[in-house]
């Protein structure tokens, strides 16, 4: 298999917004197709862009006060299926799972709220739980995907899709994949610390 990948669709799920204009405007001039939730979907389409509903895939709207968005086979079966394997890409096609070829996250604020002085009512909130999990299956599957964790990521993404269109090398996804286990490493370890004091 080639190492080069084509990113086709891509997953959008991001708590803040800002500076990801350029980005999604670049990759949508190489048809990369949106999929999304929320408030990141209104977003995406007040830009002028088609965006999917992740809900139009699952099938599931956002339950649980929006705790449970994204977290679903079809998802994450679209992001962990190795591209490679043909009883993987014989799953997907079985059960209807579509190929998603970039992540795009930026987590709940969880150290901005406890710094915040929020009680614990709002920092247990703002514990992800649906992005982190994006973040290392994306990582986890850097053969197939390009995960982009958190804003940090938007630029470097950015200059590579100028340079050479929707299409990543593998050691660019892997360098993708090693910043994502550290931001889901330093955003544990801060979950980690708060429950530590509490």
């Amino acid at each position: 298999m080639s190492a080069t990948k084509t990113i086709k669709t891509a997953l959008v799920s991001v708590f803040h917004k800002d500076g990801l204009e350029a980005l999604l405007a670049k990759l949508h001039e190489n048809g990369v197709q949106f999929l999304s939730t929320g408030g990141t979907q209104q977003f995406i389409e007040s830009l002028g862009y088609p965006c999917r509903k992740v809900e139009d895939v699952t099938t599931y709207p956002s339950i649980l006060g929006g705790r449970v968005k994204t977290l679903h086979p079809k998802v994450f079966g679209g992001i962990l299926g190795r591209r490679e394997l043909e009883s993987d890409r014989a799953q997907m096609t079985q059960y209807d799972i579509p190929e998603i070829d970039l992540v795009i996250v930026d987590l709940y604020p969880f150290e901005q709220t406890v710094a915040s002085g929020a009680d614990e009512a709002d920092i247990i909130e703002k514990i992800d739980i649906g992005g982190i999990s994006l973040i290392r299956a994306g990582a986890k599957n850097f053969n197939d995907v390009v995960i982009v964790p958190s804003k940090a990521e938007y630029e470097p993404l950015l200059r590579i899709v100028e340079k050479n269109g929707a299409q990543t090398e593998l050691e660019e996804r892997r360098w993708f994949a090693t910043r994502a286990f550290g931001v889901s490493s330093h955003y544990d370890t801060a979950i980690h610390a708060w429950f530590e004091k509490h």
